[in-house]
This record gives structure tokens, sequence and C-alpha cells, in this order.
């Protein structure tokens, strides 16, 4: 075994320090490559490691390209679930072999003349034209967004963030860490560099709690079944049936109709994930009701967005027909 291999396998293993994908692959990529390789190289290895370069081209590809060469009748898409996932040559097997050789030399004659006449001003859309962001800067502005997307909520281990100006720099953005927040790739793509709001408040709402609201202080006082990093599920201390669950975000909300999405998805997540461990404790249960009181006329009484979750068995009420429908009088039966 060669020092050399014991040197780099002791760095990969206990001194690479990660905040995204770039040592790695650019180790690999050096020694794929023999040891010496271009900067260009290492930089179509990143790319292809980034899920941010892929979403912009699929999208690019669903909504631009597809369906300007599906109206010519040269391709069709092919779907599941009623999204897009592919697209298909019209008659390809009607080609061949030459056909398709002939075929792609045009296009690649094609795009050769374009880049000849238009140059790198296609890519212009697709560049960043500001200097590398300071690692302690990042490290701060990180830190103080608590490691997550200050607009959609995910943490940087689900999706990597990206520390950028709020007011772009070429809108007059100066650099002073005032003017930098943390976004995930996805999110900063959508916003790009004319928009200039300031989102750093949405982060540091997510730890927002009423004094005195008892869902707020409802974790240091009642059992938590289970619970993930945006909210959480106890017992209702007045169950409608055995098992009935509350599920509640852990931010100060009042109404369902104001919680983000991302509390969203770890709401729904948590739901499913409660309802098949009661149906493994209980086979007597057959279904389930759903509910959210949205405002006083709504019947909420705690002005704490919570969803309940209902356990139902067969013969828990004499005609369960109409469900929630039940909720007014003599509607659930029609």
């Amino acid at each position: 075994m060669s020092g050399t291999f014991e040197r780099l396998q002791k760095f990969i293993q206990n001194n690479m320090s990660m905040s995204h994908i770039y040592q790695p692959v650019m180790l690999s990529e050096l020694l794929k490559s023999g040891g010496v390789t271009s900067v260009h190289n290492i930089a179509k290895s990143i790319s292809r490691e980034d899920p941010s370069q892929v979403e912009y081209y699929e999208k690019r590809t669903k909504e631009m390209v597809g369906p300007v060469l599906r109206k010519h009748l040269i391709v069709k898409s092919q779907k599941k679930s009623n999204h897009i996932t592919g697209f298909e040559l019209c008659d390809h097997n009607d080609l061949t072999e030459e056909e398709v050789k002939q075929l792609i030399e045009l296009c690649e004659n094609k795009l050769a003349d374009f880049l000849k006449e238009r140059g790198e001003r296609i890519w212009e859309h697709r560049r960043q034209s500001r200097d590398a962001i300071p690692g302690t800067v990042r490290y701060e502005v990180l830190k103080r967004a608590k490691y997550r997307c200050e607009l959609c909520g995910i943490m940087d281990r689900d999706k990597a963030l990206e520390v950028d100006h709020i007011i772009p720099k070429n809108c007059g953005g100066s650099d002073d860490i005032s003017n930098y927040q943390a976004l995930c790739y996805s999110c900063n793509a959508s916003k790009r560099d004319r928009d200039d709001s300031d989102l750093r408040d949405v982060s540091n709402s997510y730890d927002h709690r009423e004094k005195g609201c008892v869902f707020c202080e409802a974790t240091n006082k009642r059992k938590i079944i289970a619970e993930n990093e945006l909210c959480y599920a106890i017992g209702d201390s007045f169950p409608v049936t055995d098992m009935h669950t509350l599920i509640i975000p852990k931010r100060h909300v009042s109404d369902y109709f104001d919680l983000y999405q991302p509390e969203i998805n770890s709401i729904n997540k948590l739901i499913s994930s409660i309802r098949a461990e009661l149906s493994k404790k209980d086979p007597s249960i057959k279904g389930f009701n759903i509910g959210v009181n949205s405002g006083e006329a709504a019947g909420q009484t705690i002005m704490h967005c919570h969803i309940h979750l209902i356990p139902r068995r067969d013969g828990d009420v004499d005609n369960p027909r109409g469900g929630v429908r039940a909720t007014i009088p003599g509607k659930a039966d029609y």
C-alpha cells in the first residue's frame, strides 16, 4: 500500500470537511484523469452532480422544447399520472441506421452554425457575474438562517443551500453581510437576479411561539406521539374515538390557510406515518376522518392550527354516511 494512497484515504475518510459536493467530485475527476485535468473538466463533473442544473433543463424540455416539436408532429409525450416523463420520436422505427446517422449529422451542423453565428451570447442568461462569497460570510449567513432555506424552509442536509444577495449586485446591492440570505438552489433559481425580496424573516418565523398558547406549550406538558422538524402529534384530550390524534405545527399560526408549504408537507408526512402506525396497532380501524376547524364560525376554539386524525371503526355510529358533512346537522344523509 503506497504512502500516497494512505494519505488520500486518511484525508477522505477523516479530514474532508464538506459543505457541498465539490471536494469528492474534484478528487474523483483527478483520479480518473491520471492525476491531471483542467478546471473545465472539473466544472463539468460538478455540474453532472448538481440537480439544479438538471432541474433547469428538465423544465425547459417540458415547457419549451417539447411543446414546439410536438406541435410540428416530430415527437409525442410520454406521461405517467398526467405528468410528462419523457418524449418519443414519432415513427422512429421507420428510419434506417444510415438515415439516423444523416439526421444526427444535420442536427450537429445546425448546432454548429448557430453557435458560430450567436457565439457566447446564448449562455449569458445562465451566467452570474459576481465574485465568490467569502467563507466566513457564508458561514455567518447560514448560521443566522439556522441552515434552513429562508423561503421554503428545507434544511441544508436535504437540499444544498446557496448564499446570495438580497438586492442583486446588478441592481446596486452591496457585499455587506446584511445584504445576504440563504436559499436552496431551487428557490434561488426561481428568485433570479431581478428580485430583491428579503426572505430572512420567513426563516425566523418558524421559531415563533405564543406565550400562553396550549399548543405552543404542549411539548413541555403532554406526551408527544411523533414529531418532525416542523410539526408534532399528541393525543386529543377529548377524543371522539379511541386513538384520536392531533397533528400540530410547531410555529404558532392560527389558521391552516396561513401555513407555509414546508409545514403542510411535514404535516401530511406525519399524518401518513401515524395513520399507518395506528392501522397496524389496531386492525379494527377501517377508515379515518381528517378534519381542520378554520375560524370560530367553523368551530375552532384553540387559535393554533391543528389537524384532527380520527380513526373510524365499523359500528362506531349508526350511519357513517356523509362523514364530515355531519358537521352541519341533517346534511350528512343526502
